[in-house]
């Protein structure tokens, strides 16, 4: 059944796991937006997934799926602050440069693209039960 075609469950289902890494990224991003390194190399790097879109042919849908990671944005900021425990031989630190406000709007984003592709499962399922009420 590998080739068999693509549902609109397994369309949305795919969609919504898509989401889940975007979210899931953000958060992450989020949660490390104020962390200090001794090192650029040590310091967090802003992530964004990559998505891949992929076509079925037997239905004509569209699927979407997490092809990557990878880092994204602005270098970390360097700083001086000789007095924190942090900072390097030269007294700076690297500031994750995360920018709390973009994040902030693709979590809003991705919450409700996620919230979109519950509704199409939804409205797909009222539909499949009204068809099934007329062969009563």
């Amino acid at each position: 059944m590998a080739n068999a075609p693509m549902s609109i469950f397994q369309v949305a289902g795919r969609a919504m796991s898509a989401q889940l890494v975007r979210m899931n990224t953000t958060a992450s991003n989020l949660a490390n937006a104020n962390g200090i390194a001794s090192s650029e190399a040590e310091a967090y790097k802003t992530m964004k997934p990559v998505f891949r879109t992929s076509f079925d042919k037997a239905t004509g849908l569209a699927t979407v799926d997490v092809e990557s990671i990878v880092n994204a944005g602005e270098a970390p900021t360097k700083r001086y602050d000789p007095s924190n425990p942090q900072a390097d031989k030269d007294g700076n630190v690297f500031e994750a440069a995360v920018d709390e406000t973009r994040e902030l709007v693709d979590m809003m984003e991705t919450a409700r693209s996620y919230q979109n592709n519950v509704e199409v499962m939804q409205t797909a399922k009222s539909l499949i039960i009204d068809t099934l009420k007329l062969g009563r």
